[in-house]
């Protein structure tokens, strides 16, 4: 049985379709977001003498709203507008 070129075309494109809704790597969200760390610390609280605010607890929605203003630039601050702009939209959904 041969393959049409339009048939193998076809089937290319839905194997890339499909490959591009496949799971994201596990470890992946969890190597973004230990950049957050040194700031934030591994549970999301800051050292004590810190000015950086507390992130556990904090509602995903809101974190999310707060990462594309500081991206976008309409959230001042001092390094998270940097550090923002260097995520997609994907990758910070996932941290």
């Amino acid at each position: 049985m041969t393959l049409s070129p339009r048939r193998a075309v076809l089937g290319l494109l839905f194997g890339l379709a499909a490959s591009a809704h496949a799971s994201p790597d596990p470890d992946l969200a969890r190597n973004l977001a230990a950049t957050c760390t040194g700031c934030h610390g591994t549970d999301g609280h800051a050292r004590p003498d810190a000015t950086m605010p507390v992130l556990a607890g904090v509602p995903a929605p809101e974190l999310m709203q707060k990462l594309r203003e500081f991206r976008s630039g309409t959230r001042p601050a001092t390094i998270m507008p940097q550090i923002a702009k260097g995520y997609s939209e994907a990758q910070l959904e996932l941290i």
